[in-house]
């Protein structure tokens, strides 16, 4: 169990408020690690603060991903409340928007572009300038999708973010495998999140997409634990570039 043990580490989790990125932090804490949660509002200091009373380690830094310049200050915060000192980085804020594709506004576009890609890609810069400066091994955890595979309904930009989200994981590992640095990607399957909220309440896709899960049911947090756990551990040294599904036995249907 020494592979999985994270006694010690000391990671950021972006979206780590609700669904499935409040999930990857409580497993990452159970596993004995240190975290920062980040969040759009100050309600990552109530949940931070809810976390630490239930005896985790855990702190919260606000973060506009939308906005470069202070994805930048609030890593260097993350980074001040953890010590100076960064292991793990797990990338799963992401925001959606639902309109048909001919009548998609750009604005919409840029939004979803910006919080679910570009954020990712200068969370996932920042911190493996940290690991490198500390001439230490880390660990970089992406969220992709299942619209990392196919494209989906009225949610082009979603799709497009998703898809760079498992591409961008493949060509960061390239460069920083040889630097200890290990970069990686869930791809989570249809999941009971607020994302989904407009699929779970429609029938007919309601009925469509269970009949497609072996699993017959629409997947958690918690389902997201034990995956986030290996990637995050030592368990996962060898591992480099991987987009990995968690969605029930859906992508093999």
């Amino acid at each position: 169990m020494e592979l999985f043990d994270l006694t010690g580490r000391k990671a950021i989790v972006t979206g780590g408020t609700r669904g499935l990125g409040y999930g990857m932090a409580e497993g990452l804490m159970e596993a004995g690690a240190e975290v920062v949660i980040v969040g759009s509002s100050d309600k990552v200091q109530e949940v931070a603060a809810a976390f630490a009373g239930k005896g985790f380690p855990c702190k919260g830094v606000e973060i506009d991903l939308g906005n470069r310049e202070e994805v930048k200050s609030g890593f260097a915060a993350c980074v001040e409340a953890l010590g100076g000192h960064l292991d793990i980085l797990v990338n799963c804020a992401g925001v959606q928007r639902r309109h048909f594709c001919t009548e998609f506004p750009l604005s919409d576009w840029d939004d979803v572009i910006e919080v679910n890609l570009t954020a990712t890609f200068e969370m996932c810069q920042l911190a493996a300038n940290q690991m490198i400066a500390q001439n230490s091994k880390g660990k970089i955890i992406n969220v992709a999708s299942m619209l990392s595979y196919f494209g989906g309904w009225t949610v082009p930009a979603y799709a497009a973010s998703k898809g760079g989200v498992a591409q961008l994981t493949k060509a960061l590992s390239n460069e920083w495998t040889e630097k200890g640095i290990n970069v990686n990607a869930i791809a989570p399957g249809y999941m009971a999140t607020e994302l989904n909220t407009a699929l779970i309440n429609d029938p007919n896709r309601n009925k469509d997409i269970l009949a497609r899960i072996p699993a017959h049911r629409w997947g958690t947090a918690d389902d997201l634990k034990g995956l986030t756990i290996f990637l995050a551990s030592d368990a996962s040294d060898y591992m480099a570039g991987a987009c990995i599904p968690c969605d029930g036995g859906y992508l093999g249907k």
